[in-house]
């Protein structure tokens, strides 16, 4: 299990919202932020802290990737024809841990990242310890036959808290899974409302 719990749920905490939509999230209990000074009122943010927001909850979203890693991804999308903030999100959605933690072989996308680090997953029947690796359409994502009994897999597949999103494939008795489509931001199943728009205008500024 990934060593980032509590950091995860404080993610929760800081933003006052579910963002994975987890029965355990402090949030649940206590919805102001952590730290003696977590209850104080908050006053009404500006333009540009409702922008620092959206870009925060995506970022801790995708198991709080790093600013040079969100940076690229959105430079990125800037260059691909079509709507930056779609394409953004289905950049993120082809990232290897992502697509690993929507086909329910681990219980979070912290867990997903720790998972491919140790070498569990293979890609087109190569090892992956990449968790940002690119997951093109066509390719094949398994978990390595050894690590199928892992007690954090299994109880993972189990779990009735997520669904699987349509534009994935997944065959949880081979363990694997594919892309069917890169999916637009309405096809994402985020547990709490997503505003890329907001992350392309912070990065507009």
């Amino acid at each position: 299990m990934t060593k980032r719990i509590r950091a995860k749920y404080k993610i929760d905490r800081r933003l006052g919202e579910n963002i994975w939509g987890r029965p355990k999230s402090p949030v649940n209990k206590r919805e102001y932020g952590p730290g003696e000074h977590g209850q104080r009122r908050r006053s009404k943010p500006s333009d540009f802290g409702i922008q620092l927001r959206a870009k925060q909850k995506l970022k801790g979203y995708y198991g709080n990737i790093t600013e040079k890693q969100f940076k690229g991804v959105y430079s990125e999308a800037v260059r691909l024809k079509g709507d930056t903030s779609e394409n953004l999100i289905g950049l993120l959605e082809r990232r290897l841990d992502a697509l690993v933690y929507r086909a329910k072989f681990v219980p979070t996308v912290f867990a997903a990242r720790q998972f491919i680090n140790h070498g569990h997953v293979k890609v087109n029947g190569r090892r992956t310890n990449i968790p940002s690796f690119r997951v093109k359409l066509g390719d094949v994502v398994e978990v390595k036959e050894k690590s199928r009994e892992i007690p954090m897999v299994l109880e993972a597949l189990d779990s009735p808290e997520r669904d699987l999103p349509d534009y994935i494939n997944v065959d949880h008795k081979k363990m694997t899974v594919g892309m069917n489509r890169i999916p637009a931001l309405g096809d994402v199943p985020y547990p709490v409302q997503m505003e890329p728009n907001l992350v392309v205008e912070f990065y507009s500024r």
